[in-house]
């Protein structure tokens, strides 16, 4: 799941950007009001984590922009921490309201729970063939037998399972799970298919991982694509 912080102290907001990177969600992170609005309205966000005192554009003008957007769901992370501040982002449409100094604990229940009861459609558990994905645990199973990935593994893997029976190019995998410009001189989206292959197809009798030839990867049990990566030479 992807998520945008719109926060301008710089040392919170690499602290937040880090912190739900490694609990596992795709982050963007914007440190001016006026950049994380483009961003906002620009690409598709399961969650906007937004400050209220920015520069440029404050938290109480970004957040009607957004409501006019769709369903993105917006928690504001805030010093103000006044009754009269809450009422107000939550009369804006905010989903939730987090005062600063916060529990980064709280923060990551909070983002799930939101996440949880959203109104994007997503599951909370996927089932693909005998391939279970537990979102909310992140927990992976194939046969019953737990599959242990890395942070990056699970975030591609969640992305093809999300996405499963669609071809899906390296350009997107890779701004979605690694949020950078595709480099047609790497390979590492290749690379990282290959490491995920080798721990969710290659001990199992039935492949769930499909390249499709000169696009990317589809994943499901009735493939649209080939078995076997021609380009997983890196390593």
């Amino acid at each position: 799941m992807k998520i945008l912080v719109i926060e301008d102290d710089p040392k919170t907001g690499d602290y937040l950007k880090k912190g739900l990177r490694e609990s596992g969600y795709a982050v963007d992170l914007s440190r001016t009001g006026r950049d994380g609005l483009h961003m906002a309205l620009n690409n598709d966000y399961d969650l906007v984590v937004l400050d209220v005192t920015l520069p440029g554009i404050d938290g109480w003008q970004i957040m009607p922009a957004l409501r006019e957007k769709g369903d993105v769901r917006v928690m504001f992370l805030t010093a103000r921490d006044q009754l009269s501040d809450r009422i107000r982002g939550l009369e804006l449409g905010a989903d939730d309201y987090l005062v600063k100094p916060f529990s980064f604990t709280e923060l990551v229940l909070r983002i799930r729970t939101l996440l949880r009861r959203g109104v994007s459609g997503d599951a909370d558990v996927y089932q693909v063939a005998d391939l279970k994905l537990d979102a909310l645990r992140r927990k992976v199973t194939r046969e019953g037998v737990e599959i242990t990935l890395t942070n990056k593994e699970y975030l591609l893997l969640h992305l093809l399972v999300k996405h499963q029976g669609e071809a899906l190019s390296r350009t997107l995998i890779a701004s979605e799970v690694w949020n950078m410009n595709f480099d047609s001189d790497t390979n590492v989206v290749d690379v990282a298919i290959k490491r995920l292959r080798a721990k969710v197809d290659r001990p199992f009798a039935t492949p769930l991982i499909h390249t499709v030839r000169n696009v990317g990867y589809v994943f499901g049990d009735a493939p649209g694509g080939e078995d076997q990566d021609e380009e997983e030479t890196a390593t």
